[in-house]
């Protein structure tokens, strides 16, 4: 039997539940496939309830990771086999290549010089990075990581001289024995290409809410300034498009609950830069559960901010100017119109990660793909692999979590 509690995903719910399970007194593992902590909240600008950046709260988490000695973490893991049952699971956990030696150097130099440019996943496709990268400055562990694959031949030859590189580093698998485990695998954003009658990845100026907050965020490609992708022009008419895929049969078959309070945000996010620009959100209905309302109200008191109850019915893009022409049922006034804006944001929902993808671990998902059971089993989900959250939400789920973990090894 086992008193170690295994958290699948280094996202903001699965730090909470190791760090409220370690400082309890319990050994916790983290395992996280991607080479930094902190999941998605690490790409937002700011965030509910505070609208702090996102090193605000991830700092004081990654403090307490590496103050606590009960906690271990793997990143570019994955757990790929699970056996046994609750009080005495076996996991195994495949362990990718970093390509650096344990090191905090600052390798950006090295970085920089190197000729090879990809997509950068981390900017969801607005801006490209080097082969030797760290996501974001704040980022944790503070340790650059090496896309050996995208290497060229001279690429090669520099990394190879460099001390701080280890283009022979081989991957490895190891086993964990564990009593619990907390699913914390987080959400994605929905698939924009799908979105084909709204211009998703067609139209340059289409862009989803997830991209604008990286185009708001310091450490984005545009330095946090809120351009045009295009052609770089500040825009002085914006949209944003709610439910942009969401309460969809096509698409996702449910609200996924932080579309609104993200759109009214952003939609500060642009009048804050750009006191002459005028925003438009379009939507169904505005939900703005409880404290939020607040927010709400600040939103409709700036009189450069309209919130029009309509369905937009499709966009097209005027190839000249790279406009974005939106086609609007209004539903109060009971007519259609097309109307021309520089750039249209598209509220697209969190689909969690699980979606469509084989389970290491015994546990019943719905047609979503949320975890929907397992808890007899010892297994916990928390945070969006449950459902749809806010960040606040969430840090409570991996909290709960954490509990429910504890509980299970300690009762064998």
């Amino acid at each position: 039997m086992s008193n170690s509690i295994l958290v699948v995903g280094g996202g903001f719910s699965g730090l909470t539940a190791a760090i409220e399970a370690a400082e309890v007194g319990y050994e916790v593992y983290i395992v996280e496939k991607t080479p930094f902590l902190g999941g998605r909240v690490a790409q937002l600008n700011k965030y509910f309830p505070k609208l702090c950046p996102p090193s605000c709260g991830l700092e004081i988490q990654f403090q307490r990771i590496k103050k606590n000695p009960r906690i271990k973490f793997f990143t570019q893991a994955e757990v790929t086999a699970v056996s046994g049952d609750a009080g005495n699971y076996t996991v195994k956990v495949h362990i990718e290549p970093r390509g650096t030696v344990p090191s905090s150097a600052d390798l950006s130099l090295l970085a920089s010089s190197l000729e090879s440019d990809v997509d950068n996943e981390f900017e969801l496709g607005l801006a490209k990075r080097k082969p030797l990268y760290m996501s974001v400055p704040f980022a944790f562990p503070s340790r650059f990581v090496l896309d050996k694959a995208a290497l060229s031949r001279a690429d090669e030859l520099k990394v190879g001289k460099s001390a701080f590189c280890d283009m022979n580093e081989a991957p490895r698998d190891i086993e964990l024995n564990v009593g619990s485990i907390v699913v914390a695998t987080g959400w994605k954003p929905y698939d924009v290409t799908r979105l084909t009658n709204l211009g998703a990845g067609a139209f340059a100026n289409c862009v989803s809410n997830m991209q604008l907050e990286r185009l708001a965020s310091a450490s984005g490609p545009t330095a946090g300034q809120i351009k045009r992708p295009s052609d770089g022009k500040a825009p002085k008419k914006v949209a944003f498009v709610q439910c942009a895929g969401s309460r969809d049969q096509n698409h996702l078959n449910y609200c996924s609950y932080i579309c609104c309070m993200a759109s009214l945000k952003q939609a500060l996010y642009v009048r804050e830069q750009y006191p002459d620009a005028e925003v438009t959100v379009y939507y169904i209905d505005l939900r703005t559960p409880g404290r939020y309302d607040k927010f709400l109200r600040k939103v409709k008191a700036d009189e450069k901010i309209a919130l029009v109850k309509g369905k937009v019915a499709g966009v097209e893009e005027d190839a000249a100017t790279g406009d974005v022409i939106v086609e609007v049922e209004d539903a109060v006034k009971g007519e259609k119109r097309k109307y021309r804006y520089d750039l249209v944001v598209l509220a697209t929902g969190m689909q969690p990660s699980l979606a469509g993808q084989k389970l290491p671990f015994d546990v019943p998902v719905d047609e979503e793909g949320f975890i929907v059971g397992g808890e007899e089993k010892g297994i916990f989900a928390a945070g969006c692999a449950q459902k749809p959250l806010d960040v606040m939400r969430t840090a409570q789920s991996g909290t709960s979590a954490a509990l429910k973990a504890i509980q299970t090894v300690r009762g064998r």
